[in-house]
């Protein structure tokens, strides 16, 4: 399965439509958008409509400018799918979720963080490959290096450990777009505003 992950959009309606012709090039069959899509709420206008012209299923989570309720509104309106908390399953890969950030003005606690992944990974088949989406970077992983402000989440690094997803799927720090690093056997991606192709 071919994957366009991308965070941090925060209301860019041109970056939107780059992802989504990145999509297309790319032939991603499905797109998963990492949080921080508007400004504190604002600047909801278009940001899923170049993915959905395009035939894309689209997955996003809300990070720590928008509220679950934009998401929700996001995806009812557009046919996408609010993961925070859920999960999918997509041929023999399962995609789980929690939205929000340890800091900002739409905080999740480090429980909420970890007991949202843990009702979706119990529920998941274990033959199943698993995609763990977040908006937050783990604690001390090297993406909290790139800044003073955001510690990284003790209940994504906890819940990395106990059920340990082939891939984790972040942004929120947008200095270390791109970066690549492993927890155990976690592959964790920062896929950023560009957008990153992922392939399971």
């Amino acid at each position: 399965m071919r994957i366009l992950a991308a965070g941090d959009i925060h209301g860019d309606t041109r970056l939107v439509k780059k992802l989504a012709d990145k999509a297309e090039k790319e032939k991603a069959e499905l797109v998963i958008l990492c949080g921080d899509l508007t400004h504190f709420d604002q600047s909801t206008d278009n940001l899923l409509g170049p993915f959905i012209k395009k035939k894309k299923k689209v997955l996003l989570i809300p990070g720590n400018h928008e509220t679950i309720a934009t998401v929700d509104f996001l995806a009812e309106l557009y046919g996408a799918k609010n993961i925070d908390g859920y999960y999918v399953q997509y041929k023999n890969v399962a995609i789980f979720g929690s939205g929000g950030a340890n800091v900002g003005p739409n905080i999740a606690t480090e429980e909420q963080i970890f007991k949202k992944l843990e009702k979706s990974a119990k529920k998941i088949k274990p033959e199943l490959k698993k995609i763990m989406v977040t908006h937050v970077h783990p604690h001390k992983s090297k993406m909290s290096k790139f800044t003073k402000f955001f510690p990284g989440s003790t209940g994504l690094t906890k819940a990395i450990k106990r059920f340990k997803p082939d891939i984790l799927l972040c942004s929120h720090v947008h200095e270390a777009e791109g970066l690549e690093e492993k927890i155990g056997d976690t592959k964790v991606i920062n896929v950023g505003r560009s957008g990153k192709i992922i392939e399971i």
